[in-house]
């Protein structure tokens, strides 16, 4: 049974820094594309910012692309969202998630597997 963790959610000022880290409980971590969802409240999920099996390949969306920065740790079995120059906009429910062995994981209708979610608040 496949398990996600995130951690590193909270309240920061704008302007301010977050990391979330993701843990992930699966044996065969290094075979699948990992990524990071957000939903706020009123708002649809979207994708955020992705990464490929091998680590080769990133996806960020529009609206973070320059802040934020992923990246996987296939020996730890972690993704970590380093997250700079918040806004107020990025206050949202951030989700893990795990996806198949191909692509970047920026596809909600390709998501295997969900973290329980961790909150960020920019205020």
């Amino acid at each position: 049974h496949v398990q996600l963790v995130e951690s590193g959610g909270g309240t920061v000022q704008v302007g301010g820094s977050l990391r979330l880290t993701c843990a992930v409980s699966d044996y065969s971590f290094s075979e699948y594309c990992l990524g990071w969802f957000r939903q706020a409240p009123g708002k649809e999920l979207e994708a955020v910012s992705g990464i490929s099996a091998d680590g080769r390949s990133t996806y960020y969306a529009d609206s973070v692309k320059g802040r934020f920065t992923i990246a996987r740790d296939n020996a730890k079995n972690t993704v970590t969202l380093q997250m700079d120059s918040l806004k107020s906009e990025d206050t949202a429910m951030y989700y893990c998630a795990l996806g198949p062995s191909f692509g970047t994981c920026k596809a909600v209708a390709a998501i295997n597997y969900w973290g329980q979610g961790t909150q960020v608040t920019v205020s």
